[in-house]
C-alpha cells in the first residue's frame, strides 16, 4: 500500500522524560515490544500461533490490559507514539503479570501497510481517538475510506473492527466513511464487556457525553 504523502491521524507530542519513564522504557520495552523491523511474524514475536488484536492509539493502555487479562489466549498489539504512556502501559502489564501484551511505538497505519500480513488480524481496537474537531483537520482522522482498506485486507475470516468514540461529530463521520466504503456489516451500541471506563471515556461520562460504540466485520466473511 502507498503511504507516501499520508497524512497523520495524531500530533507528535515533544516533552522531557521523567526518569522514572525513561527506566521502564529501558527495563520493560525489550520485554514487550514487537521485533524492530520485518514482517510480523506472530510464532516469532510472541512465541505462538494465537489471535492477534492491534489497539491503535492505546494512551496508558487501560483497555489494552483489560482485554488482556480477560483474553490470555491472545496476543494483543498496542500502539501509540507517546513514550510517557507506553510506559505506564508496560508497568502495569508488569504489576498485573500479564504475557500477553506488545506494544509498538510508531505509527498504527504504517505498522499495518509495512508488516502486517493480509488477512492476520482477528481484531482492530480503535477507542476514543483524537476527533480532530475543526473542518480544515477533518482529514487526519483515522477513520478513512484508505486506511478501512487497509484494516479490511489484514483481518482475518471472522475478524472485527471495534470503535468508541465520544464525539458526536466523529460518530457522525465514522457512520459516512462506513457506509461509502461499503464493505463492511456495522452494529452499533454493543460495548465490549471487559473494556474499563477509564482514560477518555471517564472524562467524556463526567462531562455528559455520549459514547457511540461501532462494530464492523468485513462482509466477505460475515456471513
Amino acid at each position: 500500500m502507498e503511504t507516501q504523502g499520508r497524512v497523520r491521524s495524531y500530533n507528535a507530542r515533544r516533552g522531557r522524560l521523567s526518569a522514572l519513564t525513561v527506566e521502564r522504557m529501558e527495563t520493560l520495552a525489550p520485554r514487550h515490544a514487537i521485533p524492530a523491523d520485518g514482517p510480523l511474524v506472530p510464532e516469532q514475536a510472541f512465541g505462538r500461533t494465537a489471535p492477534v488484536v492491534l489497539e491503535i492509539g492505546c494512551g496508558h493502555g487501560a483497555a489494552a490490559l483489560a482485554y488482556a487479562a480477560a483474553h490470555p489466549g491472545h496476543d494483543l498489539v498496542a500502539v501509540d507514539v507517546f513514550t510517557p504512556a507506553l510506559a505506564r502501559m508496560l508497568a502495569e502489564a508488569e504489576r498485573q503479570g500479564l504475557g500477553n501484551i506488545w506494544m509498538h511505538q510508531g505509527d498504527a497505519v504504517l505498522l499495518l501497510a509495512d508488516r502486517v500480513h493480509p488477512c492476520s488480524l482477528a481484531a482492530v481496537h480503535v477507542f476514543f481517538p483524537d476527533p480532530w474537531p475543526k473542518a480544515k483537520h477533518a482529514k487526519r482522522r483515522f477513520v478513512s475510506r484508505q486506511n478501512l482498506d487497509l484494516v479490511a485486507d489484514r483481518l482475518a475470516p471472522g475478524g472485527h473492527l471495534l470503535l468508541a468514540t465520544d464525539h458526536d461529530g466523529y460518530a457522525a463521520h465514522v457512520r459516512s466513511e462506513l457506509a461509502a466504503h461499503g464493505g463492511f456489516d456495522v452494529t452499533e451500541g454493543e460495548r465490549p464487556p471487559w473494556r474499563p471506563t477509564d482514560g477518555f471515556e471517564a472524562k467524556g461520562l463526567a462531562a455528559g457525553r455520549r459514547v457511540s460504540e461501532f462494530r464492523a466485520v468485513p462482509a466477505s466473511s460475515s456471513g
